[in-house]
C-alpha cells in the first residue's frame, strides 16, 4: 500500500541513507551544498560534480568539517560541453560504487546577454536542460537495476515565466533574445523531460523520476540575479521580496531532499514550498503549469534533445499517462 505522506515534512525525517551513493550537480554551492551536506549527514556518499575542481574541494572541505567521516567524492563536469558530460559519465560508469540517486541540481540563471554552450546551444537550455538530459541518458542503464534508485531533478518557479515554448528556435537564433524566458523555458523543460522519463520507465521500475522547485530560496545566486536589476528592484527585494518570500538556502534545499529521500515519493511528482506562492514552507506535491503536461510538447522536446545531444536512452516505452507511479525495492 501507497504510504501517507506527512504534511509536515523535515530534514529530520531523512532516512538513513548509509550505503547509497547520489550523484548531484552543482552540489558545492547555494541549494546543493544544503543538499549534499544534509545527505551525508544521514550517511550517503555524495558525489559531486563540479566545474570547478578548486570550488569543489573547498566544498568537501567544508562538508567534511561539519560531518566528520562524510564520504565526498569530486568530479568534473562542466554541463556547457557534451564531451565533459560524456567524459564525467564514462568515469562514474567505471567507478565502484552504484548510482543510487541521480540529482540534477546545477543551473545557469538569467545571463545578461545571448550566450552559447561549447557545442552553440543557448546556455540556459543548454546547461539547465540538455547537459542534465545527456547525463541522465548516459547514466541511466546504471540505475534501472538499483533498488530505490530515483532521478530528481530541479525546477523553479520561474518556469510559470516566458509564454509558451518555440522549440523550433531553442536556441534564439530567429528572435530577440529574452535572458527571462530562456530560463523559463529551460526550467519548464526540466519538467517535461521528468514527466516524460517516467512515462518510459513505468509503473513497477526500480527508478522513478520526480523534480522539486526550492520556492524563494535566499541564495548567493538569486541576490546576485537581483543586483544586476537596478536600483528598484533592489530595494523592492530588500524590504519586500525577501522578508514575506524567501527562505534560507537550507530550507530551500528540502523539497529536493523529500522528493530524493522520501519513501511515500511517487514518480512524475512535483516537490515544491507549501506556502504563499509555494515561496516557502513545508515541501509538499506542487502543479506545474499546463504546456508541462502536454505529451505531444514533451515528444516533440525529447526528440528534439535526443537529436542535438546524440544520447538514446535505454528506455523508449511512453504511456501518454502522467500518472504517478511508485517505485519497487523501497
Amino acid at each position: 500500500m501507497p504510504k501517507t505522506k506527512r504534511k509536515h515534512w523535515t530534514v529530520q525525517h531523512i532516512p538513513d541513507q548509509s550505503g547509497r551513493t547520489a550523484v548531484i550537480t552543482g552540489g558545492h554551492t547555494g541549494i546543493g551544498f544544503e543538499t549534499t551536506l544534509a545527505l551525508t549527514r544521514h550517511g550517503a556518499h555524495v558525489v559531486l560534480t563540479v566545474r570547478d575542481l578548486a570550488k569543489g574541494e573547498r566544498a568537501k572541505e567544508r562538508i567534511t568539517r561539519a560531518v566528520p567521516g562524510a564520504r565526498v567524492t569530486l568530479q568534473n563536469l562542466d554541463l556547457s560541453s557534451l564531451a565533459s558530460v560524456r567524459a564525467a559519465a564514462a568515469a562514474l560508469d567505471a567507478s565502484d560504487f552504484p548510482v543510487d540517486l541521480l540529482i540534477n541540481n546545477a543551473d545557469v540563471m538569467y545571463t545578461n546577454t545571448l550566450q552559447r554552450t561549447a557545442d552553440g546551444f543557448e546556455l540556459q537550455f543548454g546547461t539547465n536542460h540538455l547537459g542534465h538530459f545527456a547525463l541522465t541518458g548516459l547514466l541511466l542503464k546504471r540505475m534501472l537495476d538499483v533498488p530505490g534508485s530515483r532521478i530528481v531533478t530541479v525546477s523553479s518557479m520561474g518556469h510559470r515565466q516566458g509564454g509558451p515554448m518555440d522549440l523550433t528556435d531553442a536556441h534564439w537564433t530567429r528572435r530577440a533574445y529574452d535572458s527571462t524566458a530562456a530560463y523559463a523555458h529551460s526550467k519548464r523543460a526540466n519538467l517535461m523531460f521528468t514527466y516524460a522519463l517516467q512515462r518510459r520507465l513505468g509503473s513497477g521500475a526500480h527508478t522513478i523520476a520526480a523534480a522539486s522547485h526550492p520556492g524563494g530560496a535566499d541564495t548567493s545566486g538569486s541576490r546576485r540575479s537581483t543586483a544586476e536589476r537596478g536600483i528598484v528592484t533592489r530595494a523592492l527585494f530588500a524590504g519586500v521580496v525577501r522578508p514575506l518570500l524567501m527562505q534560507s538556502a537550507d530550507r530551500g534545499a528540502w523539497p529536493t531532499l523529500r522528493a530524493t529521500t522520501d519513501a511515500s515519493v511517487a514518480g512524475g511528482e512535483y516537490y515544491g514550498p507549501s506556502g504563499f506562492l509555494e515561496s516557502k514552507g513545508h515541501p509538499t506535491t506542487v502543479r506545474s503549469i499546463g504546456e508541462t503536461h502536454d505529451a505531444a510538447v514533451q515528444q516533440q522536446l525529447w526528440d528534439l534533445s535526443q537529436e542535438l545531444t546524440g544520447v538514446r536512452y535505454p528506455v523508449q516505452y511512453c504511456d501518454r499517462s502522467d500518472t504517478p507511479s511508485r517505485p519497487s525495492g523501497w
